[in-house]
């Protein structure tokens, strides 16, 4: 469970050096076209994917029978840590694991076998065949980011962790006597470790709704309350506690190739060792109940939209996006694919609800380089997407990069020839759709610094 990871890079890392032995690496993606060149990890905002895998194999089969998980097991946690380039903002995005989306086609960089893309599928499935690569991947196309780093660990991380630190507060609104998680606790403050630290942060029936949602709460409520434990009993200073810490993660730690050495791990470790909790923002991706499952869940758009485009921006949640009005036109530049844009076929649909706005949407796109351009009128809606047929992926994020637009916005439909940019009601004035910002209020749930007591449900 690698909800515990980040701290303990974060205060261990100078200790990390005399343990890469331990250290297992992949690569980074499965296939999945990188758009941005490398960064520096020292100075750079930074993207890390988080991952906790619940794979039984191996150490692991204490929690499990084999047959439970299926290939690279599926992701039991999954988090993306954000660090603005001054060490100012942390955002920790968390992703349900009961969420569906487009899963991309990936190659599994071991045997090289190519797996097909998958439509509304569960994400924490993305890595179950194709590696960690492909859960990279996926997240890529979700958020309209590109993720810098992986860190993976397994459940026997979150067992020998928690014994090594001595135990974790956690608190709980009344007693929790949970039969399915092994999870046994009495009403308020309690201190977890070994296999009660790990039914805690799996627990699905124990936490308020009794599904993901409230067990993704408890999962930051207990990082914070490690990250607060580590920097209040001295552990930073008492190097062999340090070592033994750092040990327990190492060995159930995968990276990619790009962390798998000690500069790389000391560097990420220095830029996380003294952020200020209470700048450490915990934040789950907007979403709501599947239409097609009301046991799985769907993005919220456009909340999700325009949280992932705010993102994208800065990962300074309290400051408000760039207006529409205030942004300049669209690029000329030639294109990165290689494609000639004069003879890609892009449909404007007008569906802003003004008279005529496809015939000004049109020439942005033609001072854009897309020259062969259709027009049509549409149903008035709220958002604008771009549709795409097959064959056009590569157009259709042209497109949507050249108006601002997220992945999320970004949809193959069997139906549409070319390109289609339906033009929403966001997109009424400006060369550019209006994607407000969301305040931080709106999304983030807590911080590192808060001290959280989990709402429970009568279990067992």
């Amino acid at each position: 469970m690698a909800v515990l990871l980040i701290a303990v890079i974060a205060f261990g890392g100078y200790w990390v050096w005399r343990l890469q032995s331990n250290i297992s690496s992949s690569a980074l993606g499965a296939g999945g076209v990188r758009t941005e060149g490398p960064v520096d990890d020292s100075k750079d905002r930074l993207q890390i994917l988080v991952l906790g895998t619940d794979t039984r194999s191996g150490k692991n089969g204490q929690f499990g029978t084999t047959d439970q998980s299926s290939g690279y097991g599926q992701s039991d946690v999954m988090m993306l840590l954000d660090i603005s380039a001054d060490n100012n903002h942390v955002n920790v995005i968390s992703f349900p694991r009961d969420l569906l989306v487009d899963v991309p086609a990936c190659t599994d960089n071991k045997t090289g076998k190519q797996y097909p893309e998958r439509q509304n599928a569960m994400i924490n499935s993305a890595m179950a065949e194709a590696g960690i690569g492909c859960a990279v991947d996926t997240v890529n196309k979700l958020t309209g980011l590109e993720v810098d780093h992986f860190m993976m660990a397994d459940f026997n991380a979150v067992t020998e962790l928690s014994k090594a630190v001595g135990g974790v507060d956690v608190c709980v609104s009344t007693a929790v006597n949970d039969p399915d998680s092994g999870l046994h606790l009495p009403k308020g403050t309690s201190q977890v470790e070994g296999d009660q630290a790990l039914a805690f942060l799996r627990t699905r029936h124990a936490f308020s709704d009794g599904g993901d949602l409230g067990r993704i709460k408890a999962q930051q409520s207990f990082l914070g309350s490690l990250v607060r434990k580590l920097k209040a009993d001295g552990t930073l200073g008492n190097p062999q506690k340090m070592l033994g810490i750092a040990d327990t993660v190492t060995k159930n730690l995968t990276v990619d190739n790009g962390l798998a050495s000690v500069p790389a791990l000391l560097t990420i470790a220095g830029r996380l060792k003294n952020i200020d909790p209470a700048k450490v923002n915990f934040i789950t991706v907007p979403n709501v109940p599947a239409a097609s499952d009301p046991n799985r869940l769907d993005l919220d758009q456009p909340a999700a939209g325009n949280f992932f485009a705010a993102l994208t921006k800065s990962p300074d949640l309290s400051q408000p996006a760039p207006s529409a009005a205030a942004s300049p036109a669209p690029s000329t530049e030639t294109s990165k694919a290689g494609y000639d844009k004069a003879l890609q076929p892009i449909t404007v649909a007008n569906g802003t609800g003004v008279t005529g706005r496809s015939q000004e949407i049109g020439a942005l796109l033609s001072a854009g380089g897309f020259t062969k351009l259709a027009r049509i009128q549409a149903d008035s809606r709220p958002q604008t997407m771009v549709y795409y047929g097959a064959g056009f992926a590569d157009v259709a994020a042209d497109v949507a990069a050249m108006f601002g637009l997220p992945a999320t916005s970004v949809q193959q439909v069997a139906s549409v020839q070319g390109v289609q940019l339906y033009a929403g009601q966001d997109f009424a004035a400006g060369n550019k759709p209006t994607l407000p910002a969301p305040k931080p209020n709106d999304v983030v749930a807590q911080t590192a610094q808060d001290q959280t007591c989990q709402t429970t449900n009568p279990v067992g």
